[in-house]
């Protein structure tokens, strides 16, 4: 019995560790561009962020929710990938717009209270000409 109750354990241990088992996936249009992010809800996961990455896909990142507006700060500590962010209101307008170094750990803050953040490769904000006053529409995450 002891047996199979921890071979039950390791395989759930195995089967939460592939990549089938991904956080939920959402679509958002940035200025018509798709983008998909992943959602960073609980402190945990904002804590790890896009850390230990190999790579990002070309229109993919990852969306920051908090649940009330405060001035945000983020670092690159252990993320290879270079990222952009974005610093966005309770309504999803864009405050501020930066980009970050792979492995920095100076902070890179808002400079005004956000409600969320959203990190993606860098240089998608620029081709798909997002910058600081447009507003992403949010609807489908919230």
């Amino acid at each position: 019995m002891k047996k199979t109750a921890l071979l039950c354990i390791l395989c759930l241990f195995l089967f939460a560790s592939c990549s089938v088992f991904k956080s939920k996936t959402f679509t958002l249009s940035i200025n018509g561009r798709p983008l998909s992010v992943e959602l960073a809800r609980t402190k945990a996961q904002r804590k790890k962020g896009l850390m230990h990455r190999e790579e990002l896909g070309r229109h993919e990142g990852m969306l920051f929710i908090f649940k009330e507006d405060q001035y945000l700060a983020f670092w690159m500590k252990n993320t290879k990938i270079p990222l952009s962010i974005a610093f966005l209101d309770e309504n999803g307008k864009v405050t501020d717009i930066y980009d970050m170094e792979p492995y920095s750990l100076l902070p890179v803050r808002s400079r005004n209270k956000c409600r969320y953040a959203l990190e993606v490769n860098r240089g998608f904000f620029t081709e798909c000409k997002l910058s600081a006053g447009d507003t992403i529409d949010l609807s489908v995450v919230r």
